[in-house]
């Protein structure tokens, strides 16, 4: 069956698209475009001639992403209030700077207020336009693109015209089905889905305090945007890092302090919560059910950014503020929906997809995959032993993480035997190493 979204998105539109979030994030040229106060840039300035010492007027760029204008703007404000002195100068003719008493004891009074020391933040108000400027909702997809970008991957097409619109709707998706049915896999690779780059700050100001953003271990900065020719003709706010649209994972490590703004009391900086940080992209709830608090909790958490797209946060002093929602959200569970959340919350999530074993082919064909992916033969009746004399045997199902596991054992055991090419006997000690065996009736359980 054929569903019909949307042409693709051209190229043209792609960047129209993009060119709205550099027009609300285009580089500032006087101080007061920054959206900052003097005394926030002179005490940010000065944590990091605190932590550094002595530093140059590009060093000083380079720590805070100022212009050379407004940081010199910055520096004649401190030399007036007699926090700040020049040191000199380099051999390339840059003023030097370093603190004097007074202001080593003014950077030790505002490291106390806020410990964050980084590139300048960008205030709420600009985030939020940002963030709105490069929604979700703004790109197009197609059931070509979808059917694309899960090319090679074990995956019925009905499915795919299931996740298609889910994603193409931005409404919350529940996927669930057994372990082993490729639901964390498939999920990770929705992001292939969500095209264009976005703008991600360091820091975003919120009542005077910075929360860091910028997160390395998610956010993936675009490599050759230096090298392009549009962005250089954009010239976006350097206190902005463009990135690949974000995908923020969260386990049954996730707890309910976790989706809250964090601070930490030994560095007292403020950081981000995982939704915020996966804002412009996607975040998913990986085994549901399986955290520390009661499923109806998490899902309480995000009654109001569903439906309002927008979530309220709060500092560590109590100031509340609230930021946009524009999330792909993603639950992925083992468990039925039913055993999680009621009708009534379950209504609020427009899509439940179930995830089902493969059949017979399905699994011959990925079995032919892992084999080609290890450079092993595959011979057709070895794949028939597999799916008659073991899965069918032991009533096992056909789950889309067997062939790659079972596979991957049996080469570990040829490799310390010596042996060549997949054997029935080689399978059959993967099989009885993989599965837990149950001690009162001999089946294997799940794996």
């Amino acid at each position: 069956m054929s569903i019909s979204l949307s042409s693709q998105i051209s190229k043209e539109e792609r960047d129209r698209t993009d060119a709205q979030s550099f027009q609300v994030a285009q580089r500032p040229r006087a101080f007061r475009d920054t959206g900052l106060t003097e005394l926030y840039a002179a005490d940010l300035i000065s944590k990091h001639l605190f932590e550094r010492g002595v530093l140059d007027l590009q060093q000083v760029m380079q720590c805070t992403a100022l212009t050379g204008g407004q940081v010199e703007e910055i520096f004649a404000l401190l030399r007036e209030q007699g926090r700040a002195e020049i040191r000199g100068t380099t051999s390339g003719g840059l003023l030097r700077f370093a603190l004097t008493e007074k202001g080593r004891a003014a950077a030790q009074e505002a490291l106390y207020r806020d410990g964050y020391i980084g590139p300048a933040p960008v205030p709420l108000d600009q985030y939020t336009a940002v963030v709105k400027a490069q929604a979700l909702s703004s790109r197009g997809l197609s059931r070509e693109s979808v059917h694309s970008a899960f090319d090679g991957v074990a995956i019925r097409a009905e499915v795919l015209d299931q996740l298609g619109p889910a994603m193409y709707s931005g409404r919350a998706i529940f996927i669930y089905g057994d372990a082993g049915t490729g639901k964390t896999f498939i999920a990770r690779r929705l992001t292939r889905l969500m095209g264009g780059d976005v703008l991600i700050p360091h820091a975003v100001l919120v009542a005077g305090k910075a929360v860091r953003l910028f997160d390395g271990g998610v956010h993936e900065p675009v490599a050759d945007a230096q090298e392009d020719s549009l962005f250089l003709d954009r010239g976006h706010d350097p206190r902005y890092v463009l990135c690949k649209r974000p995908q923020v994972v969260v386990g049954g490590e996730l707890t309910m302090d976790q989706l809250e703004v964090q601070f930490d009391p030994a560095t007292r900086i403020h950081h981000a919560p995982a939704q915020m940080r996966a804002n412009n992209g996607m975040l998913v709830i990986d085994d549901l059910g399986r955290q520390r608090m009661r499923p109806e909790e998490l899902f309480n958490r995000w009654i109001v950014p569903m439906e309002d797209r927008i979530d309220y946060l709060s500092l560590r002093s109590g100031q509340h503020f609230e930021i946009p929602f524009d999330v792909a959200l993603v639950f992925s569970s083992n468990k039925h929906p039913l055993e999680l959340a009621d009708q009534a919350f379950l209504r609020r999530i427009g899509y439940k997809i179930k995830f089902e074993p493969l059949n017979r082919e399905e699994y011959r064909s990925l079995w032919e995959q892992e084999c080609e992916r290890q450079s092993i033969a595959a011979e057709p009746h070895i794949a028939e032993f597999m799916l008659d004399e073991l899965h069918a045997r032991q009533k096992v199902p056909l789950l889309p993480c067997h062939p790659r596991d079972l596979i991957g054992l049996a080469t570990d055991f040829l490799r310390y035997r010596g042996g060549d090419g997949l054997t029935e006997e080689s399978l059959r000690w993967a099989w009885q190493n993989y599965f837990v065996q149950s001690e009162s009736s001999g089946k294997e359980g799940e794996s």
